[in-house]
């Protein structure tokens, strides 16, 4: 008998008559089989929740703004075993703690740390199906906290690997992972297969289909995640081991995040330690630092410029005032009108000269890179953010992976 864990997003569930819908199709693949299901809070739930804490306060604690946001799940949780009651199947609905989803204590953006899967385990050889919150779980100090935004990506993965389950549908309002964002690039392609490589680099570097940790999780215990329609039965794509075919393709995909803010810190005094109590202070705030430069030394002082998430842009700025004046630095500068475009594709390992496309296809249309990164299988570039869609079609064009291309 298969075990399969389905996670279904707030899209998929947003009103009651979604979650029937959801239940319907959960209630058939448990014919045969011992389903676990994941479920995100209703629509726009989280919003919702965070609009109602800010009209409370601008600063909400950390702690009690998980508080707030795991109420979310528990009602989607309830609902949908409910509504499998009423289609005459067995389910029992678990929250994340009661799932054994342990954490680190960093609330709002918990690290998964251990799964005690057994109560999960004992429903399903009891014959019911699982419906489990998605999102959440407990600190070792027994706290409630939660996973960031597609946190229930994380979820439904961990425990695919937990439970060896067989596969990991992740169910979406989209049908799948495409070559590039399909409102900005109308002739992107959706993909059949895609690595783990190339996914964990497409979902950090701005796709939204899978959250990236997620994708950490499940290529690194070996799990199969198949993304699909939540509202159609064609078929997804596969995430999967890198396989030789793979290669023959140089890009597989184009991504963009316009959720970017540019922090540079100038001339610092160029010696050991400095770069340190740098990003240690932003560290201390858990703040996520993404592509690094430092400029060539002059006069025994140098720039450095980093991005950070947009969100964290006026905390990291605060953060580098002090710093800045500890060190005896000239100032900080900081800029909120900037994205990041990549190329992503598990080929560039065996073909040369795809940066000097790129950087060529973004002259062309008269876009300034301001910083450049590079992995073993992806660029990405800064820009200013209005050049961000045009930056996208341009390199969906030069590399030639839309419609018409081998999938």
């Amino acid at each position: 008998m298969a075990v399969i864990v389905q996670k279904y997003g707030g899209s998929s569930v947003a009103d009651p008559a979604r979650i029937a819908s959801v239940a319907r199709r959960v209630a058939e693949s448990a014919a045969g089989h011992q389903v676990v299901v994941v479920v995100s809070a209703m629509g726009r739930t989280t919003d919702g929740l965070v609009a109602l804490a800010s009209e409370i306060t601008s600063t909400p604690d950390p702690r009690e703004m998980d508080m707030l946001l795991a109420t979310g799940e528990q009602v989607t949780i309830a609902l949908l075993a409910m509504a499998l009651h009423g289609l005459g199947r067995r389910a029992r609905s678990f929250t994340g703690p009661q799932t054994g989803m342990r954490t680190d204590a960093a609330h709002t953006r918990a690290r998964l740390t251990r799964i005690d899967a057994s109560r999960v385990r004992a429903a399903l050889d009891a014959g019911e199906i699982a419906v489990v919150a998605g999102f959440q779980g407990l600190s070792e100090g027994d706290e409630i906290t939660t996973f960031g935004r597609g946190g229930s990506d994380l979820t439904a993965v961990a425990l695919a690997a937990a439970l060896k389950a067989d596969v990991c549908e992740i169910y979406t309002d989209v049908d799948g992972v495409y070559t590039a964002d399909p409102n900005v690039v109308p002739d992107a392609r959706k993909l059949g297969r895609v690595s783990y490589e190339e996914m964990l680099e497409l979902a950090s570097l701005g796709a939204k289909v899978l959250q990236s940790r997620s994708v950490e999780f499940a290529k690194k215990y070996g799990v199969p995640v198949h993304v699909r329609s939540a509202f159609k039965s064609d078929p997804g794509t596969l995430v999967t081991r890198e396989e030789q075919a793979m290669e023959e393709m140089v890009v597989t995909g184009v991504t963009h995040d316009r959720n970017q803010a540019k922090i540079s810190i100038l001339r610092v005094p160029d010696r050991p330690g400095i770069a340190g109590q740098v990003f240690g202070a932003i560290a201390e705030r858990n703040i996520v630092v993404d592509m690094i430069v430092q400029n060539i030394s002059r006069d025994g002082y140098t720039d450095m410029s980093f991005t950070v998430p947009r969100g964290d842009h006026a905390r990291a700025v605060a953060a580098l005032e002090d710093v800045a004046r500890k060190v005896g630095a000239q100032g900080v500068s900081h800029d909120e009108r900037v994205a990041k475009v990549s190329i992503v594709g598990v080929g560039m390992r065996s073909h040369s000269g795809v940066a000097g496309r790129m950087f060529g296809a973004l002259a062309k249309e008269g876009i300034n890179i301001q910083m450049i990164s590079t992995s073993e299988i992806a660029i990405s570039c800064v820009i200013e953010d209005k050049y961000a869609e045009l930056a996208v079609r341009a390199l969906h064009d030069v590399f030639e992976v839309g419609k018409g291309a081998p999938s």
